[in-house]
């Protein structure tokens, strides 16, 4: 295949369209249409399933890498003589630069090929993460700014990825493999706990926490560079009728914005970003002060801290996040045979019910570890089903053109007013209410803080439920798109309409004035 062939892996980055976007040759004769015969995408179903599984192998190291941190919360603590509020920045600053890059990336991914920006961003982010392992005792600030740098990789990919999915398969088949995708988000969570606090046992260090995903990102980029083929955007959802076209970044956010499903739900999911964000730094520390205060076992004064609760953490993590997005994805699947609000009431439910859960988890850690534990398991259940169903109602409500801007402008919405800013404040909020060093203020402030994930969750829920009244409109309106629905194109429109008008207008003044005489005859 030569670069310029659409089709090609080899496509160049620089190319304003470097995937086509369904078109056909006019001369191919039948011959060759059946030699090239494929999936609209122009990727085989095999190829597109080894593309799943390996989109889905790298958001697992993502989520890994992220929470690895948090597994070995304790340590870094006491490494460098950090209070709750610096340890909350670790969070944030990733956050924050993970949100602020996401838009670029958003851009890019509409309009340039999306595996070598995916490839550039996961090795940036591998070398990035090494070196923050390397971070003396003396600068904090160091290990600040390399978390930060690492958000630049991580931007790269979470906005693009969804996105070939969609391009892949459509309806019921997305639907299943979105929820095969997202089920990496809790099991590299979970992960990334317990690989954190496995490996800070064994080496008795937690820098070497922070070198297992570096080793396996690069991995990654091979997997990426040689095994998933760029498919055709928007290709499999085409309508012969007319060809898609792209519009301007600022029409793309117009076009959002007035789209009620995609802002309402996006507003839903800054409610579970904001409670997960919070739950992923904290609930181990939080665990682990419980234990310390009911003298369940002895404090951290020199590392390395016992990281047993992070191990626990990670292990419920995983199990109910594969619970919650499977049990999601299914109970919406069902009820869609009732009801097409079924996605965004799931997700509502889902956040209405794990709110007391969480309340009760928060209120028990003093009094019964297992009684915490079994509320943590059943609250992040009901968090954990609306990952994948979050993501299809956004590529169901937004045309191809606009996802991947879609995707970024979700990201930096629920992150900015969701887990950029939880992290930070309720550690903030923690040292405020802490009114001595005490282990039981450090325990009973921290446990305060943390209840505000309850009446979070709620407000979450009922985000959804707004988004289910205008969920059936808005997704037959991006079904139905068509380029003279775009602003661009009326003017044009409007013009032919006035000028087909003064011509019926002419030949009416013509007709007129010709009757009774020879016209007549």
């Amino acid at each position: 295949m030569s670069l310029a062939d659409p089709t090609s892996d080899s496509t160049p980055f620089f190319s304003d369209d470097s995937e086509a976007e369904g078109s056909e040759e006019p001369g191919a004769g039948p011959s060759q249409r059946q030699e090239e015969e494929e999936p609209a995408s122009g990727v085989s179903s095999m190829r597109a399933v080894f593309t799943v599984i390996v989109l889905c192998f790298i958001n697992l190291l993502n989520y890994m890498d992220r929470f690895t941190v948090a597994g070995v919360l304790p340590d870094i603590e006491q490494y460098f003589g950090i209070n709750d509020g610096k340890s909350g920045l670790l969070q944030t600053v990733f956050i924050c630069s993970y949100m602020f890059l996401a838009p670029v990336f958003g851009y890019l991914g509409d309009r340039y090929n999306r595996k070598l920006i995916m490839s550039v961003g996961i090795g940036f982010w591998s070398i990035v993460t090494l070196a923050s392992s390397y971070t003396p005792r003396e600068y904090f600030w160091l290990l600040l700014l390399t978390r930060g740098l690492v958000g630049v990789g991580e931007a790269s990919y979470s906005t693009i990825a969804p996105t070939i999915i969609a391009d892949l398969y459509v309806k019921e088949r997305r639907t299943q493999m979105l929820s095969v995708f997202y089920f990496a988000i809790p099991v590299g969570s979970g992960l990334g706990y317990i690989v954190g606090s496995k490996v800070d046992d064994l080496a008795g260090d937690w820098h070497w926490a922070l070198r297992v995903t570096p080793a396996l990102g690069l991995v990654a980029v091979a997997l990426l560079l040689f095994v998933v083929k760029e498919p055709k955007r928007g290709a499999i959802e085409a309508r012969p009728e007319h060809t898609l076209q792209r519009t301007s970044w600022l029409g793309d956010m117009k076009a959002l914005c007035r789209n009620p499903s995609f802002v309402l739900s996006s507003f839903g999911f800054t409610a579970v970003a904001f409670v997960t964000g919070s739950l992923a730094l904290w609930a181990p520390a939080f665990l682990f002060r419980a234990a310390v205060f009911t003298k369940g076992r002895p404090p951290c004064i020199k590392g390395p801290c016992d990281t047993s609760d992070s191990l626990y953490f990670g292990i419920i993590t995983v199990l109910s996040g594969i619970l919650g997005v499977a049990s999601g994805a299914e109970v919406s699947r069902r009820l869609r045979l009732r009801t097409p609000r079924a996605d965004p009431l799931v997700c509502a439910l889902g956040l209405l019910l794990s709110a007391p859960f969480l309340y009760l988890a928060i209120v028990f850690a003093q009094t019964s570890p297992i009684a915490t534990y079994v509320f943590i398991f059943l609250g992040e259940t009901f968090l954990s089903m609306n990952w994948a169903i979050v993501a299809d109602i956004l590529l169901y409500v937004v045309v191809p053109t606009r996802r991947s801007t879609a995707e970024a402008f979700q990201i930096v919405l629920s992150h900015l007013l969701g887990d950029a800013g939880s992290p930070y404040l309720i550690g903030v909020v923690s040292d405020s209410l802490k009114q001595t060093d005490s282990y039981l203020w450090q325990f009973r402030s921290l446990q305060l803080s943390l209840l505000t994930c309850s009446f979070v969750a709620v407000g979450g829920g009922a985000f959804f439920l707004a988004t289910a009244l205008f969920i059936e409109k808005d997704r037959q309106r991006a079904a139905n798109y068509a380029p003279s629905e775009q602003p661009q194109m009326r003017p044009v429109v409007m013009s032919l309409q006035t000028t087909c008008d003064v011509s019926r207008e002419r030949l009416a003044t013509v007709t007129r004035n010709c009757q009774g005489t020879f016209c007549s005859s």
